[in-house]
């Protein structure tokens, strides 16, 4: 059972265009101090439809804005027997998945992602409110469930690397430049790469580290081929790119993202064993060495 809004929702979650009114969640109540486990109690088995959703207490903490990076506790509970089956409030670690956006609202009632269902329910709403929502797609008892969602904490992304510069790189990897806005750029330096994974911190960060539990990476991120030549930039999409280290990535990237911090901009040199292999992909010759420079702005 899934106990994060990302993992929940899987890789085909996309922005809405339009709105529709979620239906109303009733017969679930919460009392205690905002902003620590609540206590949730309903009559079982409970009947729900399939994304209902409620405000169970209101929060006392800052006003939810757009753009904030929000780590929300979240337990769900059995609709038919009430028994609490997941939470992360016991381990303390909280999904800081969803990037608050109140402008992603649900389509649909049945096609709504719970991360549009958590914009749409905590508009103009504060840290530490207290909602839930109900889960009846018609899967099974299994995937049936109630979800009850606090948001304990916001944040902002950072926008480029940001820590102290690292004095000793070695001198015979290639050379990145950093333009005030954070792009880099890359001299090779007659580097020929390297049969072995290269994570060469260049900028030290100094926020939360990547772990073997981190489900993803927020980061920017250019990438060459050993000649020089750029195969692609976020930079240049003026965007960012998730991360996600289970399985979403070159085996490069997860493994040589792992131990960093946020904030912090990383070299990557990565085999072609840890690439793309013997196969081709797109601007990427078969067999190649690649290297990347990444800035990891956030991580959940």
């Amino acid at each position: 059972m899934c106990i994060s809004l990302a993992a929940c929702d899987g890789d085909d979650a996309k922005t809405s265009a339009g709105s529709q009114k979620l239906p109303q969640l009733t017969g679930v109540t919460a009392k205690g101090t905002p902003g620590k486990k609540p206590e949730i109690s309903f009559k079982t088995p409970l009947s729900v439809e399939n994304n209902a959703t409620a405000i169970l207490q209101e929060g006392d903490g800052e006003t939810l804005k757009n753009g904030d990076r929000l780590c929300m506790q979240l337990t769900q509970y059995s609709l038919k027997t009430g028994e609490e089956v997941a939470t992360t409030w016991d381990t303390n670690v909280p999904d800081c998945s969803l990037v608050f956006n109140e402008s992603d609202e649900p389509g649909s009632t049945e096609s709504a992602t719970l991360a549009q269902i958590a914009n749409s329910t905590l508009k103009g709403k504060k840290i530490n409110t207290t909602f839930g929502v109900g889960i009846n797609d018609g899967s099974g008892d299994n995937q049936n469930y109630l979800l009850v969602a606090t948001p304990v904490s916001q944040s902002k992304d950072l926008e480029k690397a940001e820590g102290k510069k690292v004095k000793d790189v070695p001198a015979d990897l290639p050379k990145v430049t950093t333009a005030a806005d954070g792009k880099p750029s890359i001299d090779m330096n007659g580097y020929k790469g390297s049969d072995k994974l290269v994570a060469q911190t260049l900028i030290e960060g100094n926020g939360p580290e990547i772990t073997d539990d981190t489900y993803a990476a927020v980061v920017k991120y250019t990438g060459w081929l050993l000649d020089g030549k750029q195969f692609d930039s976020s930079w240049d999409r003026n965007d960012t790119f998730t991360a996600t280290l289970n399985g979403g990535v070159i085996q490069g990237w997860t493994e040589g993202l792992r131990g960093k911090k946020v904030g912090s901009q990383v070299l990557l040199v990565v085999p072609p064993d840890l690439g793309y292999g013997d196969k081709e992909q797109g601007e990427i010759p078969a067999n190649s060495t690649l290297v990347f420079v990444v800035d990891i702005l956030a991580k959940y």
